[in-house]
């Protein structure tokens, strides 16, 4: 292929690749090392009412020299080592089969076309992930969700896509998995890698498994997490999980929605019950196992207490920052002392915000306290907030708690809020988030930020609904001042 062909395809891969970094999708993230762009990673959060409902689901994505003219190559990287096929598209090994990707037949007109690129690809991706994806086998389309099979195929998806695509993932990124297999490396990497070179980095050995897991039965006798990360451990020592934070911030989104699965889907399915293997599955590409959903509330929970572990670390970490006099530190201390004029003497219009610092010699830890507008829902409110700041920062985004009870779509019974900053490097755009996401003037609907379920429920669910959301939230105004 000429040269200018190659600087054609890379200019259009970038152009696509930064579009979609700078979307308002929360469903789709993608990410690339500095000077790689024909290596991507994309991360998509499963789709609000399905088995898939915000499991964290990893692709590794290849485009060639000659894209768009041929399609990229993709494998998927959430699998739980090989050894789990979350769909009948989606095979344990990685496959991910499509008709404009190759890897399927289909129908006159369903092949790939220069046309179509990196987010089309992605979406294609996404609609596999359906309330039945029973029908996506060919044979079964007319399959309904209610028949006995289709109802078992989604039972099972959802235990897992909880079990694997969310808990495991998180406590690899916690580093909490102490038990680690003992069969060396090397040998894996000759039975995992199947000529592409995948990229999974978590903190934990890809060897790592959680001691809750040791009794799920395996279609292969390797107990190991992940493949694809044994595989780039190996080949590249440099750590790369671009999207470890953001599945973080989004475990502490979707805590509620996660513990509402188990409570409910928990009482329908007894522990200890074997997965139902379908007609279609047969192993290693399938997916067996067994319900466990007392064991999956407990390590909701566990990571839930290592989040807010490693958030109040944060804390002793910016104290050091600040005795060292780093950079992030100065120019924190600088930010806060232009942030805090300006808010707490008037100069920016609209609600009251106060800042303040937990210990004043420390700028990473900031307190928060906004004062609800008169005549609004929240009248009369004092909402003291702690805003912690990472040494990381802006790499690793602040996390905001609500330190008061609060019935509000936006803010997690654990207090955590869903805000969204313009400007993800400054400060002062995430301060003026807080308050747009607090006051809500101006709603979307996405079930995608939905972080109290029943909150959500009733602020979109209709006029009678949203009048008993707004006499909860104001009566969270009410009684803020007894948390003085």
């Amino acid at each position: 292929m000429s040269n200018a062909n190659t600087a054609g395809s890379i200019a259009r891969l970038t152009r696509e690749l930064m579009s979609a970094q700078k979307g308002t999708d929360l469903s789709i993230a993608v990410a690339f090392r500095e000077g790689d762009v024909r290596n991507v990673r994309a991360l998509i959060v499963g789709p609000p009412e399905t088995p898939y409902e915000f499991g964290f689901f990893e692709f590794d994505m290849k485009f060639g020299k000659d894209y768009p003219i041929k399609s990229p190559t993709v494998r998927c990287i959430t699998t739980n080592g090989g050894k789990t096929r979350f769909n009948p598209n989606i095979y344990a090994e990685g496959k991910v089969c499509l008709s404009i990707l190759g890897t399927w037949r289909g129908q006159p007109g369903e092949e790939w076309s220069s046309a179509q690129g990196l987010e089309s690809v992605l979406l294609s991706i996404q609609s596999l992930m359906s309330s039945n994806p029973y029908e996506n086998e060919p044979g079964h389309e007319t399959a309904k969700k209610e028949e006995p099979n289709p109802t078992a195929y989604v039972a099972k998806i959802r235990h897992e896509t909880l079990r694997i695509s969310v808990i495991q993932r998180l406590e690899a990124l916690l580093g909490m998995q102490p038990e680690k297999t003992s069969e060396p490396v090397h040998k894996k990497l000759k039975r995992t890698v199947t000529g592409s070179t995948p990229f999974e980095n978590s903190p934990s050995p890809s060897g790592s498994v959680s001691s809750a897991d040791t009794t799920t039965p395996s279609t292969e006798p390797a107990a190991y997490e992940y493949d694809a990360e044994a595989t780039f451990n190996a080949l590249d020592l440099t750590q790369w999980d671009p999207f470890a934070d953001l599945m973080k911030r989004r475990f502490l989104w979707y805590y509620d929605a996660y513990l509402r699965s188990i409570n409910t889907y928990g009482g329908e399915q007894r522990d200890g019950t074997a997965f139902k293997r379908m007609e279609f599955e047969y192993p290693p590409n399938s997916m067996e196992g067994h319900f466990d959903y007392k064991g999956l509330r407990a390590r909701v929970l566990a990571i839930l207490e290592k989040l807010e572990e490693e958030k109040m670390g944060w804390e002793q970490k910016g104290m050091k920052q600040v005795e060292d006099a780093t950079q992030l530190a100065t120019q924190l201390a600088f930010q806060f002392k232009q942030l805090q004029y300006k808010w707490n003497e008037g100069q920016y219009s609209g609600p009251r915000l106060e800042l303040n610092l937990s210990n004043p010699k420390n700028p990473f830890v900031w307190d928060l306290t906004l004062l609800g507008e008169p005549m609004t829902d929240l009248d009369g409110g004092i909402f003291n907030m702690k805003l912690h700041i990472s040494p990381t920062f802006p790499e690793t985004q602040p996390r905001v708690t609500l330190q008061v009870p609060m019935f509000h779509h936006r803010v997690s019974s654990n207090g955590n809020l869903c805000y969204f900053p313009a400007k993800p490097d400054e400060i002062s755009s995430h301060l003026e988030a807080v308050v747009g996401a607090i006051e809500d003037k101006k709603p979307n609907y996405d079930p995608r930020a939905m972080v109290h379920p029943e909150a959500f429920e009733l602020y979109w669910g209709g006029d009678d609904k949203r009048k008993v959301y707004n006499r909860k939230l104001r009566r969270s105004a009410q009684e803020s001042s007894e948390f003085m």
